[in-house]
């Protein structure tokens, strides 16, 4: 490994850098630290915030709102337990601000990182000039290997009144809290939301334009987490969307679609990311963008440019943190060293701290009927221990999917507490090709919900 750092180092010494990156998210800083400490001299530039979206305006301070938003029904759970106390008060500034100390902590982390590692660190945008030269600030720079890394951007369509919606960037930071929102979309983000400020006091509405949210997931988990949330008290409007809106005062008049004028404090626009990558000269280079915005890669993360490099959201593929920060060891591996490592992108668990969460891995049971000749699947809902001694009338949710002629567990999926932690080590058990009888000669632990994806015997009719 030092040998082939060496070698690069003496092959790259008419450039200012081995490796310059343009993008301080989590799979650009770990690309750049870990080159680093391969040998190569590296640089990289970033404008706005360490650690990019997950950090700042995504999955930390989303995961902070959720642990919020989850109190009041803690509090009301509490009184089948034998714990009475007066209704619980929220104040919004103190969350924020709260969160806001904990992003600046990690930020700090961040910079201390690649400060650690030993590379270059500039605070400035910065654009791409040539395949091997890169502009940050009034500076320009010499790269042998460029890496683009910028992530994404929160998307929201023309259509009149757009001047009066906020995003996921704006959400986290707002003066004061809603009575009501209307959130618009059908993704992670959305359903994340909804959950959130439901849960913190407001009056919630989501509209989305198709039949069913979160599309891509399996159709169960969808028709489940879309009961719960109603009977929570979230407003679901599907098959529904924005046609304009107009400021009233405080408020916003919305008109949708079908005609109906909603009246609300707030707009929320959750409808997908696009790739950040205009304005810093790709194209003008020869750098292939697909029709979104996204830099074309082969599977060494490589554009068409071969000097040039591309990870995480802004080659949409898997829109993930964990996703990105592995495509970054990937590529400082095969940059740095004598290892020629594979981005493997099945079998990635994921959750979606929806209210209750989601948590999945492998197929979808449609995805499966496409991949597999004959599937067994195995499904159970009931309602969780810890509800038990309570008024919340929530279910539990778990299915697997089995591929009959391997025996192979091919999908999980939960619909209920912890489901993310649960499937954490479920995958693992998929991507080491568990089968239903591993799942079965497993001992569970009693009694936990867990438990109950090694005790499914009876295959759904």
């Amino acid at each position: 490994m030092a040998e082939k750092a060496s070698q690069s180092l003496a092959k790259s010494a008419e450039y200012d850098y081995d490796l310059f990156v343009i993008g301080g998210g989590s799979g650009g800083v770990r690309c750049a630290r870990f080159s680093a400490q391969y040998g190569a001299k590296v640089g990289i530039a970033e404008e706005r915030y360490w650690g990019g979206t997950c950090v700042n305006v995504g999955c930390v301070p989303k995961k902070l709102f959720t642990y919020a938003a989850h109190f009041t029904e803690d509090v009301e759970m509490a009184k089948g337990y034998g714990w009475y106390m007066d209704k619980p008060g929220f104040d919004w500034p103190t969350l924020r601000e709260n969160k806001d100390t904990e992003i600046n902590r990690l930020n700090r982390i961040y910079d201390g990182l690649l400060n650690g590692a030993g590379c270059d660190v500039f605070f400035e945008r910065a654009e791409v000039l040539g395949p091997h030269t890169v502009k940050v600030g009034v500076k320009k720079f010499t790269a042998k290997n460029i890496l683009i890394a910028t992530g994404g951007w929160p998307f929201v369509p023309e259509f009149p009144g757009k001047e009066h919606v906020i995003t996921s960037n704006e959400v986290f930071h707002n003066e004061s809290f809603p009575k009501s929102i209307i959130i618009v979309g059908g993704g992670y983000i959305a359903v994340e939301f909804a959950g959130i400020m439901h849960g913190l006091g407001a009056k919630v509405t989501q509209l989305y334009r198709g039949p069913l949210f979160l599309r891509g997931f399996d159709e169960e988990v969808r028709e489940h987490l879309a009961k719960e949330m109603k009977k929570k008290g979230i407003n679901l409007r599907f098959n529904e969307d924005v046609a304009s809106i107009e400021r009233h005062g405080s408020g916003l008049h919305v008109t949708l679609t079908s005609g109906e004028v909603v009246k609300t404090q707030m707009v929320m626009y959750s409808t997908g990311r696009k790739p950040l990558s205009g304005g810093m000269g790709l194209e003008e280079v020869g750098v292939k963008l697909a029709k979104n915005g996204a830099i074309v890669v082969d599977d060494r993360f490589q554009t068409s440019v071969p000097s040039i490099y591309a990870l995480g959201d802004v080659i949409d593929r898997v829109a993930l943190t964990p996703v990105a920060l592995a495509e970054g060891m990937v590529l400082a591996k095969t940059l740095f060293t004598d290892e020629r490592p594979e981005m493997n992108y099945e079998y990635i668990p994921t959750a979606v701290f929806s209210a209750p969460n989601i948590g999945t891995v492998g197929y979808t049971e449609e995805q499966a009927k496409q991949k597999f000749d004959k599937l067994r699947v195995y499904t159970s809902c009931f309602t969780p221990m810890k509800h038990s001694l309570s008024d919340i009338d929530e279910k539990t949710f778990m299915k697997l999917i089995v591929d009959d002629s391997s025996d192979h567990v091919v999908g999980a999926h939960i619909v209920g507490p912890d489901a993310g932690e649960i499937m954490q080590g479920i995958g693992i058990a998929l991507r080491a090709g568990a089968t239903k009888a591993d799942f079965d000669a497993t001992i569970g632990i009693h009694p936990t919900a867990a438990e109950e994806l090694v005790t499914m015997r009876t295959e759904r009719a």
